[in-house]
């Protein structure tokens, strides 16, 4: 008679084989090994080298990267309760996978060491386009250390792991993303706070030199009633960039724009004289 066994499941074997591998799907931290954000961190900010990471699913797919959301979490002891918390994984495309039709205005204000990598960059090489991915998240996660550090809106920067930036969820507990101020249809006296909360925050951007790049109203969130600014990989040297006061111009018409379209009168000119002031003075 011949006997028939059920084959073990991939889980099974995982944890027959590692017993002490994390949960099938899931990887441990990698918070050991990444650029860790900028001190002090928040209490929320999971460093034990014993959590788990796991990838809950895309919130954003775009053309120069994708948005996880990822929960990571310390499973509970005798001696501590469980511990997580909900992150923002940015995931910058590979060279092959990526758009590149932005990078020449955005990178002329940045600079590498040796002249070989600024060559491959230049001619778009595919060691060039490496070199340009790095650069794209490297500035991104660089800008939010500094910018967090200086108090503006955005996101806290928690690690960087190669081209993936793990940075703080702008969401609810349970996982659902705060609204792009694009989506939201605020009242008129949320309507002009939240303008002052922009013209605030972008005018100490100014005050230290840069210009978000490509600030538009798909950039900004709103969560309960406050403006968290996003996308920061293209944030632009206003002086040292020869097109920076393009850029600061152009970020002024986009969100003034938006704001006037919603009713509010706003001077788009007017302010990107202050910013220009701001901008300048520094």
């Amino acid at each position: 008679m011949t006997s028939h066994h059920t084959p073990p499941s991939a889980s099974s074997f995982a944890l027959d084989s590692f017993p002490d591998a994390p949960p099938e799907g899931e990887r441990w931290s990698s918070w050991d090994g990444a650029m860790h954000g900028p001190k002090p961190r928040p209490d929320w900010v999971i460093t034990d080298l014993g959590a788990v990471d796991a990838d809950l699913g895309v919130l954003k797919s775009g053309k120069e990267a994708d948005v996880h959301l990822v929960r990571r979490w310390l499973p509970a002891t005798t001696a501590d309760p469980e511990r997580d918390v909900l992150m923002a994984a940015k995931r910058f495309r590979s060279n092959k996978h990526r758009m590149f039709h932005r990078d020449a205005g955005y990178l002329e204000g940045r600079r590498v060491r040796r002249s070989r990598e600024m060559r491959a960059m230049a001619r778009r090489t595919e060691f060039g386009k490496e070199l340009v991915s790095g650069q794209w998240a490297g500035a991104e996660f660089t800008a939010l250390a500094q910018l967090h550090g200086h108090g503006l809106p955005v996101p806290y920067p928690v690690q960087l792991d190669g081209n993936e930036m793990l940075m703080e969820f702008i969401g609810s507990s349970d996982g659902v993303a705060a609204p792009r101020l694009a989506q939201t249809r605020p009242g008129p006296a949320l309507l002009a706070d939240l303008f002052e909360q922009l013209r605030d925050a972008v005018l100490r951007l100014a005050g230290m030199g840069w210009t978000h790049g490509d600030l538009s109203a798909y950039n900004v969130l709103l969560h309960e009633d406050r403006l968290v600014l996003i996308d920061w990989p293209q944030i632009v040297d206003v002086i040292g960039n020869p097109q920076g006061f393009d850029f600061l111009h152009r970020d002024c018409l986009n969100i003034c724009r938006w704001f006037s379209g919603r009713g509010l009168d706003v001077d788009a000119e007017m302010l990107f004289g202050d910013l220009v002031a701001a901008a300048t003075s520094s």
